[in-house]
Order: C-alpha cells, then structure tokens, then sequence
C-alpha cells in the first residue's frame, strides 16, 4: 500500500482572505489601476475591500516581494516608478542574457523547435493586444501569447538553468513591459516580433540577436522618453 503524507491543513479565514487580496492588488496593478509612483495607503485598501489592516499589510509585503511594490522607509508603500533605476537594470540583464540564448537556440534547436517558435507567433499575432474591460494596458491574453513567443524563442537552448533565469527576468519585467506599451502606442511590435521569427527560422544567429537586442532597448526607453 502507498503511505501518502498527512493532509494539509484548509487554509484558515485570514489566509484566504490575504490571497484574495494579493491577487486583487496584484491584477489593479497590472491593469493600470494604481499609476507609477502612486502611494498604496494600507487604511484605503483595508475599507475597499473590507478587510482587516493585518490582511492588507501581508498582501502587500507579497507585492512588494513581487517587485510591484515598494515599501519606502516612514512612508508605506508605493507602486515603482517609471524612473526607477531597477528596470534600467533588469533590461540590461535581459539585453546581456536573452540573445546568448537565442544564439544557442538557433544553432542547436530542431524541427520541433521550428514548430513550436511558428506556432506561438501565429498565436500572439492574432491575439487581441487589448480588451474592453482590462484597463488601459495589454490584455491578459495577449501577456501570456507574448510570454510564450519569447519563451519557444529560448527554448532550443536546451539549458534549463538559462532558462529559468529566463522566466525570472521576464516576470521582473512585466510591469515595465506594460508601462512602455501604454506610453508608446506607435510602436510597431507586429513587426518586431514577425523579424525576430523570420531571424530565428532562416538560422540567422547574428540578424536574430540584432534584432532581439533592439526589441529590448526600445521596451526600456519607453520608460525613460528617449524613444
């Protein structure tokens, strides 16, 4: 007979409520809901939602671990803002890491890499980039179809190690992704991306990684004006 472990505890009332509460702050967040540099006042939150200032405060310490968040010394917390110097870093990690493995990609990736790079940007081109009712920023939908372009991208690398530093970069960067999007609406990321595919399939390692770098600096200058 198979021992199984003892069962876990339902989660309590607070803790239900705390997730609850994360995910609601976590999404107004990505939705556009709280602007860049806007004060997260824990009192406001607690009555809007009609919880207790213990719940907030640990969804909030859970934002902030997010990096959606900043807890500022005597002051509370803050949604990041657009100058803040850590997307200027995390686009520079990505600017220095994503064309080394798309490289390794498309020397080492097969047919079945082809497929799934092809499929996933037939996907995110007939992906709506916005929908009535999820704010002012990209969809969710198209969010994840863009992940997923990137990610079949990487994925001939086949070095898990990469790409997990991969994955954790590109969830640092989500938030500023959608920031730059929404103050650039000119930029043409059809374009971008079907060059980064067509770089990619022809098994042109140097124009893919051109290309790739480019794509990266223009999401980061959107921040800072200079596009």
């Amino acid at each position: 007979m198979t021992q199984t472990g003892p069962t876990p505890p339902p989660p309590t009332g607070k803790r239900m409520l705390s997730e609850q509460v994360y995910a609601h702050l976590r999404e107004a967040i990505m939705r556009g809901d709280h602007a860049p540099g806007a004060a997260l006042k824990p009192q406001d939150l607690a009555k809007e939602q009609g919880v207790s200032l213990a719940v907030v405060r640990e969804a909030l310490v859970r934002v902030v671990g997010d990096g959606l968040a900043d807890r500022l010394p005597n002051r509370g917390f803050a949604v990041p803002a657009y100058s803040d110097r850590r997307w200027q870093e995390i686009a520079e990690a990505r600017r220095t890491i994503e064309p080394v493995l798309l490289r390794m990609s498309v020397e080492r990736g097969d047919v079945d890499w082809e497929a799934r790079v092809r499929a996933a940007h037939h996907r995110l081109s007939r992906t709506p980039a916005y929908t009535p009712g999820e704010g002012e920023y990209y969809s969710e939908a198209w969010s994840e179809a863009h992940r997923l372009f990137h990610r079949a991208l990487m994925e001939g690398c086949g070095n898990p190690v990469l790409l997990e530093t991969f994955d954790r970069l590109w969830t640092a960067s989500e938030l500023a992704r959608r920031w730059s999007t929404h103050r650039n609406p000119g930029r043409d990321g059809l374009e971008e991306h079907r060059r980064l595919e067509e770089a990619a399939l022809a098994r042109d390692a140097d124009t893919a990684a051109k290309v790739l770098v480019r794509h990266l600096t223009l999401t980061a200058e959107g921040l800072t004006g200079e596009v």
